[in-house]
């Protein structure tokens, strides 16, 4: 079989593997839910309410239906894109997630494309001077920004540029005194497009600090990543004949380590941007960012099923995506993956 046709193969294989990934990660959360202690219902009415008030609200919510029933009726649902309705204040949980994805998404980005600059320069740099003083500093900043915990270097950074120097707004996404854009939800677009500079500044604004502080835990793993897989690459037969040629260090290293060395980064990076969504629960946490991460949490404290269920099968759905993508990218670049 050529490679063409293998890589196409490839591809429709996991497509086709994506639907089944979801449906058991659904199944997962939903029985997980159900057996986990606490009652939606008393966080609803509240432990003072009358057996007759629970029985009612059981009956509207179909809690009180066989577990079986409830099941398929949360598939069938599912299926047809219907993610329920929020059990606290009776919003669609579509709706929602609309309004809280996009938060995420804005904060998840910035903080990418920071701790992918920082991360690649610290790992490049380190090559170039392998045990002098640059190296040894770059390594010690990766093992440093992995092993922080998150909420502390939120707090510290809040302390430092927020209250000690003034600098930057603590929490929140936008200023209480300005009007938010309207568009797509995605501040910093919205206030591109409708000009609206005070806006996009007060969007900036908030935005620096919680951004700087995710990107910076996340770029740890970049520069990890490529320091040892270039170092690894740069040990390979290929890079000793390209030197055997009387190639320059800069041009073996740009030229033909590199590449190789940035397909496992790449992958680190697709497997990053999926689990930013969900994962950076802590850091919207502290930063009052409204975001999905943070409206998860809301909705687990609550006992809100369909919004956690919801929540969780949107992010799942997106992890599946950029996953099977980015296998997809990296399979079609590297020769050397068999299918």
């Amino acid at each position: 079989m050529s490679r063409g046709r293998a890589l196409i193969k490839y591809c429709l294989t996991r497509l086709a593997l994506a639907p089944l990934m979801l449906w058991l990660i659904a199944s997962m959360v939903f029985l997980l839910l159900r057996i986990a202690p606490g009652d939606p219902v008393d966080a609803v009415l509240g432990n003072r309410a009358s057996e007759i008030a629970r029985t009612a609200l059981r009956s509207k919510l179909g809690l009180n239906e066989p577990l079986l029933n409830q099941y398929l009726k949360f598939i069938n649902d599912l299926s047809h894109g219907d993610l329920g309705i929020a059990l606290i204040n009776q919003e669609p949980v579509r709706g929602i997630i609309q309004k809280a994805l996009p938060a995420s998404l804005e904060l998840g980005i910035f903080a990418l494309i920071l701790a992918a600059i920082i991360g690649i320069t610290i790992g490049f740099s380190g090559i170039f001077r392998g045990g002098g003083k640059v190296d040894f500093a770059g390594r010690l900043y990766g093992i440093s920004t992995y092993a922080l915990p998150p909420f502390w270097a939120a707090m510290l950074v809040q302390l430092i540029f927020g209250v000690i120097l003034g600098w930057l707004p603590v929490g929140g996404r936008y200023p209480p005194s300005l009007l938010q854009p309207e568009g797509s939800g995605f501040f910093i677009l919205d206030s591109l497009i409708s000009r609206n500079w005070e806006a996009l500044q007060g969007t900036l604004r908030h935005l620096l600090l919680p951004a700087i502080t995710l990107g910076i835990l996340l770029s740890g793993i970049f520069s990890r990543s490529l320091r040892l897989n270039l170092a690894r690459t740069l040990e390979a037969d290929h890079i000793e004949a390209a030197r055997s040629r009387g190639i320059k260090e800069t041009q073996v290293v740009l030229r033909h380590a590199l590449p190789n060395a940035l397909l496992p980064v790449l992958t680190i990076a697709g497997i990053t941007i999926a689990s930013l969504i969900g994962g950076a629960l802590l850091i919207e946490v502290t930063f009052s960012w409204p975001g999905i991460a943070m409206r998860l949490q809301e909705a687990i404290n609550q006992r809100d099923y369909p919004v956690v269920q919801g929540i969780v099968v949107v992010i799942a759905g997106l992890v599946v995506l950029v996953s099977v993508f980015v296998d997809i990218i990296v399979a079609s670049i590297d020769p050397r993956i068999r299918y």
